[in-house]
């Protein structure tokens, strides 16, 4: 009877969240949809509505999430590897392993505030998109790092005797067995950051993104806007045609978002098949 009230419970609430999750998505695409057009993407923001769009911010998304993924992807998976296959297990381990946990649920302002203290002016980067991306991948490390070292964790034991057993060294036997057999779950957990990196707002104000910008960043070290920015910007205007932009720039947001999971889904089941 527990069960059954249980598993009631657990539908109801999943019910319930979906439900939620279609009403806003159905507000979203009602007020934003009808201002998504090619205009829409290839101009740059301004204070006439019918002229605003959203090439400097997406150009700007694109540049900072693809920095990011170059920054924090090796750094993450390389850590994982080293804490899991050859870290030695005592209390330093266990130390390194409580930060990493706790850094996984700081705010994101927290980020913000270092990545100003650090990028911004102690390295001098200023208010370009290196701060950014680099900012971006302290936030997302700590969940890379976790969900790589379960990933890894969770590979038989079995696995790694069988290659000893035939010779292998620690290298060989992480490397084409270790690292394959774990590649859905290290994958899975990459697309759970940059989902959370793509539409995080507030680590990007804090180290100064720029509101307003009416050209493409050509390199590392040019500012920068990014898509939640823009919606916030628009957001908090009080005109309603803004507020429709601020639903039209969600969408596309929305619509990249989609686009880079489904690749790291078609390369994380590839891994599983070719692993098969």
């Amino acid at each position: 009877m527990t069960a059954r009230l249980f598993k009631i419970f657990c539908a109801a609430v999943t019910t319930l969240g979906v439900i939620v999750l279609v009403i806003v998505l159905f507000h979203i695409f009602r007020e934003g949809l009808r201002w998504v057009d090619v205009q829409f993407l290839e101009s740059f923001p301004s204070r006439f509505p019918e002229k605003a769009g959203i090439k400097s911010a997406l150009w700007g998304t694109i540049w900072l999430i693809s920095l990011t993924a170059l920054f924090s992807i090796p750094i993450g998976v390389g850590a994982a590897i080293y804490l899991e296959e050859y870290a030695q297990k005592g209390a330093v381990n266990s130390f390194i392993d409580i930060n990493i946990s706790n850094l996984a649920g700081v705010p994101s302002i927290v980020y913000g505030i270092l990545g100003l203290t650090m990028f911004v002016r102690f390295c001098g980067f200023d208010r370009s998109v290196l701060s950014g991306s680099l900012t971006m991948s302290l936030l997302i490390l700590p969940v890379i790092i976790i969900a790589s070292r379960e990933a890894i964790r969770a590979v038989p034991g079995s696995i790694r005797h069988a290659a000893y057993a035939l010779g292998a060294t620690k290298w060989q036997t992480v490397k084409s067995h270790v690292i394959p057999a774990a590649m859905p779950g290290i994958l899975t957990g990459i697309i759970l950051a940059f989902s959370r990196a793509l539409g995080e707002t507030a680590p990007l104000v804090m180290i100064g993104a720029l509101a307003y910008v009416a050209f493409v960043p050509e390199g590392p070290m040019d500012s920068f806007t990014a898509l939640p920015i823009q919606i916030f910007n628009w957001a908090s205007r009080p005109q309603e045609e803004f507020h429709q932009l601020a639903a039209g720039a969600i969408i596309v947001l929305l619509a990249v978002l989609f686009a880079m999971n489904s690749l790291a889904v078609y390369i994380r089941e590839s891994a599983e098949r070719k692993h098969k």
